[in-house]
């Protein structure tokens, strides 16, 4: 029968009319401006979504000239057109999200991007929750760790997707299920779980603690049962569609459990891979990969950092560059821009393009530097080690490039740039061999450059 009638496959079936997700990712260690380069392609998707992490990552968006900062909502939700998703592979704080759409509500009132966040803002029933043991517990393991903690956000990350692979996990669909006490039952064996590794959390999750929790989950039932759906159908019906979606990656490239500088890490894959596991989407719909690129390195907590400026151009750099967490206001860790690293997360993702960020920061620098390869024992490293020790003490080779010394901040062409910005920019193409196709010069949404 197939052999003898194939009109379907042209039709709606496979090919009629489907696009494919553009997807935005870290290639550092984090905070390397996604939440801008989102802002400005959101206007342009029917969805936005995200597909793994939690409130431990953070983008602050400039719109309309109000600061928005977002830690789980996707930054599309300020688009009064597009569909927020938050997907089965994100780990939900529901107080923390709803304390976040509340601060971000109430600096919408200078301009109303956030008018109307409930109709646009769907959430996946089979997403696990976060709670608040799961932030104690968090504590409990950076305390273990005593002088070799991880630094980790304490936003119990972690802990919730370690339940979530120890099968002990609670998830969307048990809070909005037709029977409480179910839900109330799983909530009490996870407490009972930790309370017996982390004796001295029971003084802390008494009974009558334990229910004052249960009813601040009662009370936000309806809420989320509100805005949740089963969310693989409806990214993949949106794509089959012909709609526009776009995903953005929270954290960054080496910050992936698999592929970050464990376990200096977080605990989702956030590179390439999470992307379809995140939504349940399959990798045949995804289509631009776009990597951002910080135009110098940062990373926040512990960990090696073989580019690291311990002097005064790192404390340029963070004071200049405004170098402090979204999530914790942590101060960051500042250093040359690395392309053994760059090059690396091009591998691991794919990266059909990059933008390249915060150029502006560099305006002052007289000279500039950029990490060209590894050398551990005499002998040049072919890739990122794995092993951390080694990592610690490799020597980075550099190439140094003389800086502009001018105000970069208002030009919005690649020709309006000086010689020596482009040929830094240049120099970073030709090494990674992926192109930029935005270059930012500074916070504000209008302060970037399109090449292409």
């Amino acid at each position: 029968i197939l052999l003898l009638n194939r009109s379907w496959m042209t039709g709606r079936g496979l090919n009629g009319g489907k696009s494919k997700a553009v997807v935005v990712l870290g290639a550092q260690w984090g905070d390397e401006g996604k939440g801008k380069l989102i802002d400005l392609l959101a206007g342009e998707f029917d969805v936005v979504c995200r597909c793994q992490g939690g409130n431990n990552a953070g983008h602050t968006v400039v719109a309309e000239g109000v600061e928005y900062d977002f830690h789980l909502l996707p930054s599309g939700i300020i688009q009064s057109n597009t569909f927020s998703i938050l997907g089965n592979g994100v780990v939900i704080h529901l107080p923390g999200l709803f304390k976040e759409i509340n601060n971000n509500v109430s600096s919408a009132n200078k301009n109303d991007l956030m008018k109307g966040w409930e109709e646009r803002l769907l959430i996946s029933t089979r997403a696990h929750l976060v709670f608040d043991i799961h932030q104690a517990v968090d504590a409990e393991y950076e305390k273990l760790r005593g002088g070799s903690s991880l630094g980790t956000t304490r936003k119990g990350i972690g802990p919730a997707y370690s339940t979530k692979a120890l099968r002990l996990g609670i998830r969307v669909c048990d809070l909005i299920g037709a029977d409480f006490d179910k839900f109330a039952t799983k909530f009490r064996f996870l407490v009972d779980h930790y309370c017996r590794i982390f004796p001295n959390l029971k003084s802390e999750y008494s009974d009558a603690k334990i229910e004052e929790e249960l009813n601040r989950y009662r009370d936000l039932k309806t809420k989320v049962t509100q805005l949740s759906c089963d969310v693989i159908p409806f990214v993949n019906e949106k794509l089959l569609s012909g709609k526009k979606m776009l995903i953005e990656g929270a954290n960054a490239t080496f910050l992936d459990i698999d592929f970050g500088t464990y376990p200096y890490v977080t605990s989702s894959n956030c590179s390439v891979g999470g992307v379809c596991t995140g939504l349940g989407l399959p990798p045949s719909s995804i289509g631009d990969v776009y990597g951002v690129v910080k135009a110098y390195t940062t990373r926040v907590g512990a960990g090696p950092f073989p580019t690291e400026l311990i002097d005064e151009t790192g404390t340029f750099l963070q004071s200049k560059g405004r170098e402090f967490g979204v999530t914790t206001g942590r101060k960051r860790r500042c250093g040359w821009l690395d392309l053994v690293l760059l090059k690396y997360s091009c591998q691991i993702n794919g990266f059909t393009a990059l933008a390249l960020t915060k150029l502006d920061v560099l305006d002052e620098l007289a000279n500039i530097r950029i990490g060209v390869s590894y050398v551990y024992k005499g002998e040049v490293l072919k890739s990122v080690p794995a092993d951390l020790d080694i990592l610690e003490e490799v020597e980075v080779q550099y190439i140094d490039l003389p800086g502009w010394l001018c105000d970069t901040s208002s030009t919005r062409s690649f020709e309006g740039l000086p010689e020596k910005a482009q040929k830094y920019v240049r120099s970073i193409e030709e090494h990674l061999g992926v192109p930029f196709k935005w270059i930012g010069v500074g916070k504000e949404r209008e302060a970037i450059i399109t090449l292409f």
